[in-house]
């Protein structure tokens, strides 16, 4: 399902411990089939036991039982989608079940690469064996001025590792110093870092948590606002308006169109030397073969050879690519392809 909102809780996070006052709700809506050639699919116990599973794998600190309520406001799909569906099973090809568009680009720039191991860092196992105090709700935001990079790191620290406000203010710290050797490790020196700035340390008002999320205490959410299938928020490059999570692998063009417009650009740009930035749009049109979209647009930066010049390779790996739509839906499954 890719239709979620959540309505943040409430709690009172205090140094060695504190409590959650108000479960989070999360409510999941979307169609699914509940009964198929007589034989009935528990959708909703599905749904419920699969986010709390989840919730319990990647949150440490967040008990899914106690602490968060999940409602499934899930109908069958309308018969014409159904019927679109089913007429792929006779055939070779899903059929896109939307008109979707889907971009992809490359490479990242530096501070996209930074501000993506910078994430990857702080949410390391690793990390959060050395660090516990680190919760899992991070965001990054980066900027560049010339030569030098500033980013402004949020990050939850969880109540019960921190025993007094200096002992936060230390291990503050020691999140600055976890995202310096990020940075180190991309050969980067003109850095600047701020964590968690919205503290203010006389009045006690610190980014302190009971679960290592903001969404314990009212910081609500929807699918859609998050980031994009290369897991960045980039908004001076080309985006798609469509979440890439949740939606089905078989034949959502919202979905799979951002993973191979990504995948085109990237292999322009690892196979040819001469293509410098690459990007990639795909659109879908509902009813068409997911591998014959009705606008492939794919632009070149090069040094040397013209883009034209290149026109039958760019030609064969959109071809490659899009082939293998049908049976990307194993790799997410199956490999866990990330998509956000």
């Amino acid at each position: 399902m890719d239709k979620a909102l959540l309505w943040g809780g409430a709690a009172r996070p205090a140094f060695g411990g504190g409590e959650v006052l108000a479960p989070i709700e999360l409510y999941l809506a979307g169609r699914a089939t509940a009964e198929f050639r007589g034989v009935e699919v528990p959708v909703t116990q599905l749904a419920v036991e699969g986010s709390r599973a989840w919730l319990a794998r990647n949150l440490r600190m967040l008990d899914p039982e106690r602490h968060v309520r999940v409602h499934c406001l899930v109908r069958p799909s309308s018969a014409d989608l159904v019927d679109l569906f089913l007429r792929q099973r006779r055939g070779d090809v899903p059929l896109a079940n939307d008109t979707s568009v889907g971009v992809g680009y490359a490479p990242l720039s530096v501070l996209e690469r930074q501000v993506g191991a910078v994430e990857a860092q702080l949410n390391s196992a690793q990390v959060k064996h050395e660090s516990p105090e680190i919760g899992e709700d991070v965001k990054v935001l980066g900027i560049r001025r010339g030569r030098t990079i500033g980013l402004t790191v949020a990050c939850a620290l969880v109540d019960r590792f921190v025993t007094s406000l200096d002992d936060y203010l230390e291990k503050k710290e020691g999140v600055r110093a976890h995202v310096a050797a990020a940075a180190r490790d991309l050969g980067l020196s003109e850095i600047g870092i701020a964590v968690n700035t919205a503290d203010r340390v006389a009045e006690r008002a610190i980014y302190l948590t009971v679960t290592g999320t903001s969404a314990e205490a009212g910081d609500d959410g929807q699918a859609g606002r998050g980031n994009r299938a290369n897991g960045l928020i980039t908004p001076y490059r080309p985006m798609t308006l469509e979440v890439a999570a949740g939606k089905s692998p078989v034949s959502h063009v919202g979905k799979l169109y951002q993973i191979v417009a990504r995948r085109i650009a990237d292999a322009l740009v690892a196979e040819h030397e001469s293509v410098r930035d690459a990007e990639c749009c795909l659109v879908s049109q509902i009813g068409r073969p997911i591998t014959d979209p009705q606008l492939v647009d794919v632009r070149l930066a090069t040094a040397g050879p013209s883009a034209q010049a290149l026109e039958r390779e760019v030609a064969a790996i959109v071809r490659h690519e899009l082939d293998r739509i049908p049976t990307m839906w194993r790799e997410v499954l199956d490999v866990g392809l990330t998509v956000c």
